[in-house]
């Protein structure tokens, strides 16, 4: 079993940046592909970046390509969403999740998730 916590969540106007964390525990991630998702009021959940077991392939939803930037660290079980140039749309629950298999654009393929953690970008 591999535990998620997100944290770094908070309030911040349009324009600026702010950094989520997923701390894992359990297991060691060095096995599992791991990505972001967001869920906003009212809509389905979906695929934000996703990063290879080894840290050196990433996938991006096209619309936070060239803003967000996933990146992890094996050694600390740890996995981080750095989110420049908010937008009022990247408001949402923010959830870190794990897969066992390739990294995917479809949350029915991750095994773990975490609580989630709410952005909100004020205009």
């Amino acid at each position: 079993q591999v535990q998620l916590v997100e944290s770094g969540g908070g309030l911040v106007q349009a324009g600026g940046s702010l950094r989520l964390f997923c701390a894992a525990s359990g297991r060691t991630i060095g096995g599992y592909d791991m990505a972001w998702f967001r869920q906003a009021p009212g809509k389905e959940r979906e695929f934000v970046a996703g990063i290879k077991w080894n840290g050196i392939n990433t996938l991006y939803a096209d619309s936070v390509k060239g803003r967000f930037t996933i990146s992890r660290d094996n050694a600390k079980n740890m996995v981080y969403l750095q989110m420049n140039s908010l937008k009022p749309a990247d408001t949402a629950v923010y959830y870190c999740a794990a897969t066992s298999r390739s990294t995917s654009y479809r949350g029915s393929d991750y095994d773990y998730w975490g609580q989630g953690t709410q952005v909100t970008v004020s205009s």
